[in-house]
């Protein structure tokens, strides 16, 4: 299965994370910045792009809780990691959602970080460790949410 729930969340997130940037960066243009056009046309497109996946997400959870499509597939995982917070306690797939945006703007940040030109090697080493767990976080909130929306659809199939 190319996407599921989680994958796509996980998409909108980052694109509603391009979004807030690129107002970000427009809000200290103006009209005569030769910029200013091209980060319009960005917007644009992050702004189709975003209404896309919406549009997917809407036709997935139908044919989902249709029992249509497979909501999950068992993963194989290969990774040693032993920091990342566990997704398990998390019950509600609103939660699970929120979760996985949240990793998602960390990751971001934590990125932003790694830039920086002015951190010694060692700095650096940590915040890509960082991003490691975070990201794990993040994969895992992926599945949880793909977890939660398959035991909705089997409640909703017994009834």
């Amino acid at each position: 299965m190319a996407e599921t729930l989680g994958s796509l969340v996980d998409k909108l997130s980052i694109k509603n994370l391009r979004l807030w940037h690129l107002d970000e960066v427009l809000e200290t243009t103006t009209d005569d910045d030769p910029k200013r056009h091209e980060l319009l046309q960005k917007r644009q497109l992050v702004v189709e792009q975003q209404q896309d996946i919406i549009e997917e997400i809407n036709g997935y959870l139908i044919a989902a809780l249709e029992g249509k499509i497979r909501i999950r597939d068992e993963k194989v995982k290969l990774y040693k990691n032993l920091n990342v917070k566990s997704s398990d306690s998390i019950l509600s797939l609103g939660k699970a959602v929120s979760e996985l945006a949240h990793r998602n703007i960390k990751i971001w940040h934590l990125e932003d970080e790694v830039r920086r030109e002015d951190l010694p090697d060692s700095e650096i080493v940590g915040f890509k460790r960082q991003i490691d767990t975070t990201n794990q976080e993040r994969n895992d909130l992926m599945d949880k949410v793909d977890e939660l929306l398959a035991k909705e659809a089997e409640n909703r199939s017994r009834k």
